[in-house]
């Protein structure tokens, strides 16, 4: 789907080079594109540059019903502006699709209305107020064990970041006090806001026109409440100025905070789809009801719902903050997936996949300073390359709260016996040339008959739906113009811009394959390691991860480390150990050339029959890396200094 802004200048759903060059070609896409909504501004521009499908059919659906594709696709191939070939391309890449999910065979048919709960409904919703009203929803339930998988998934993702003195688990015995709305479902109905387009009760997924409604939704605090008895709810974003709990009380204060975003066609509390308002605080004042909570309590766990990053300087390091939870985005299974972790019955497993910085300004500029225009659309120059989040802060020396990676777990756990091994050896530095494409399809590349495109007699057209025929009058003068002389000989041409060519070019070197030429695939090197959960009380998962380090002298610039692979244990007894295996490819250990336009290994054999040394790290974050693997010796080592 190709989306809004615009790309080097050139419109996303019109820009050739994305969709053609780097989609369909070097990665070798064989499904269709499609234009977000309302996101398709021009006919023959973007139907040469790729743009198989224009959604809902544009631009000016729902209110005239046109269209830069409508009537006007069937003209432009009539009339020889846009390729046969190129009509036939769209219609087999969008049949291609129906067969590869099996549409074909016993697929189930449409039972349910995205916008209408209701049994009945309007059965042209783009023809309204004239739709007549007829079933549209038959409340099929297809959720099997969607509910325990949606568990597992929040569960798995819980990142514990701040633990002290083992205070977690804990114990179905506490005293507990809950403080902020986001520890209950939204009064009103956890799909009470179209579209989500709120942040009231539990964030459990950010807002736009992509959500889904929720089936149901377990809040924390019910969770909380079916394993403790002694709990009480202090339903505000604000602390009760009524409460003056002892410092020396031995209840527990637990309290909810997040952070949201969304679409930016939507604007929640002054955030325009992304935080531009309230940046990387927590939402609601957030930051102070913690505050007030570790002054009253001494004992106090935050947990923290969010779509990403929050500075927590404000709070994190007061004595009485014992542990912090971030439980992302959980979605319906919010509350039982965070009681699970909570009171011990799973130890958490999760790792942040970004940083926690100290401030926001550590981060580079294209996260926290995008260019506003004052006329057209913001810009981003991306000057940073590379050096995005843990790459950036480890190149620039700056130390995060939180390091991408970072996640505690009730156990503990050894890393022992690592092996690092060849599967393929790096032979050279580029892959081997791609394969010739394949032959497609022979199909026709004759302009139609001007017949196929009239409107048929008496056919009972749906009012501001899109069809694709013509008139018979306008349909014969876009043939004859298309089958002219002229035309064929090429002197009567649409504009097209410079560069525009008919005749199929060579693949891109880079390509081949779908995702990209198949060596990029290829496994290199193999790095096994056993983990074994040391701790005495408690099963828990580990991740093992795998940062490259490039060779020093490879001519290219890159960041210190790079994540390539991680894999989670099966949850671990305490004592059981398991054997991980972790694997890098062709692609893994390469870089892209700009003027080669492809992917280089720096380390591949030279002219002297030697290759250039690999350093992997392993490691149970970005900033806790315990055993490093050399690729020339194939010899691993633990307890040396790592290089961030």
């Amino acid at each position: 789907m190709t989306s809004y802004n615009a790309v080097n200048g050139s419109a996303a759903s019109q820009n050739a080079y994305l969709i053609n060059n780097l989609l369909k070609d070097e990665l070798g896409f064989q499904g269709f594109v499609m234009s977000d909504w309302l996101s398709h501004i021009s006919g023959v521009a973007s139907a040469l540059a790729g743009l198989d499908m224009s959604m809902p059919g544009d631009t000016q659906i729902p209110l005239f019903g046109n269209s830069p594709f409508k009537f006007h696709l069937t003209e432009a191939v009539l009339n020889g502006s846009v390729p046969v070939d190129r009509l036939n391309d769209m219609a087999t890449r969008i049949v291609a699709a129906w067969y590869q999910f099996g549409q074909d065979k016993n697929f189930p048919a449409v039972n349910f209305h995205s916008y209408v709960s209701s049994e009945k409904g309007l059965l042209y919703p783009g023809a309204l107020p004239v739709s007549p009203i007829g079933k549209v929803n038959w409340f099929v339930d297809v959720q099997a064990d969607h509910g325990s998988v949606a568990r597992q998934v929040a569960q798995d993702a819980i990142t514990l970041l701040k633990n002290d003195d083992n205070f977690l688990p804990l114990s179905t015995k506490s005293s507990l006090r809950i403080f902020g709305s986001d520890a209950r479902v939204d009064p009103d109905g956890p799909n009470a806001c179209g579209n989500r387009a709120c942040n009231k009760g539990t964030l459990g997924m950010g807002w736009g026109s992509g959500v889904a409604n929720y089936p149901y939704f377990d809040d924390p605090i019910t969770a909380i409440k079916k394993r403790v008895e002694n709990v009480k709810l202090y339903d505000s974003d604000d602390f009760p100025h009524t409460l003056t709990p002892s410092p020396t009380d031995d209840d527990i204060a637990i309290v909810f905070i997040n952070s949201a975003a969304g679409e930016n066609s939507l604007t929640v509390e002054g955030n325009h789809g992304d935080r531009d308002n309230d940046k990387f605080s927590a939402w609601h004042n957030g930051d102070n009801l913690v505050q007030k909570a570790a002054e009253n309590y001494k004992n106090v766990i935050v947990v923290v719902h969010t779509v990403g990053p929050l500075i927590l300087e404000p709070w994190i390091d007061l004595p009485s903050v014992k542990a912090v939870l971030f439980a992302h985005l959980p979605g319906q299974e919010a509350g039982e997936s965070l009681a699970n972790v909570l009171f011990g019955d799973v130890s958490p497993s999760g790792h942040l996949p970004y940083s926690i910085t100290k401030k926001e300004n550590d981060l580079p500029d294209s996260v926290t300073k995008l260019v506003k225009e004052i006329i057209g659309q913001p810009q981003d120059t991306y000057s940073e390359g590379l050096y995005i989040d843990y790459r950036w802060l480890n190149k620039q020396g700056i130390k995060p709260r939180y390091a991408f990676g970072h996640g505690l777990s009730y156990t503990t756990f050894n890393y022992t016996d690592a092996h690092i091994k060849i599967v393929n050896a790096l032979s050279s530095a580029l892959p081997p040339a791609r394969q010739p494409k394949p032959s497609v399809a022979i199909l026709s590349t004759e302009i139609p008959p001007a017949s196929d495109a009239y409107e048929p007699a008496g056919f009972s057209k749906v009012w501001r739906y899109i069809y694709s025929w013509l008139s018979k009058s306008d349909a014969d003068k876009a043939y004859a113009v298309g089958t002219s002389s002229s035309s064929k000989s090429g002197s009567q041409t649409y504009p097209y811009p410079e560069g525009y060519s008919s005749v199929q070019k060579p693949g891109v070197p880079a390509g081949g394959g779908q995702g990209g030429n198949p060596a990029l695939f290829d496994t290199i090197l193999e790095l096994d390691v056993t983990v074994q959960n040391t701790g005495s009380r408690h099963k828990g998962k580990a991740s093992v991860q795998a940062y490259i380090q490039f060779p020093t002298d490879s001519g290219y610039d890159t960041p210190i480390i790079q994540l390539r692979d991680f894999a989670k244990t099966k949850e671990l007894g305490t004592g059981e150990s398991e054997t991980v295996t972790l694997r890098l490819r062709r692609k893994d250990l390469s870089v892209w050339d700009t003027q080669k336009q492809n992917w280089v290994a720096p380390g591949a054999l030279g002219a002297n029959g030697k290759s250039k040394r690999y350093i992997v790290w392993l490691g149970e974050g970005s900033d806790k890396l315990f055993t490093r693997c050399f690729s020339d010796t194939l010899v691993c080592e633990r307890g040396v200094e790592p290089p961030v």
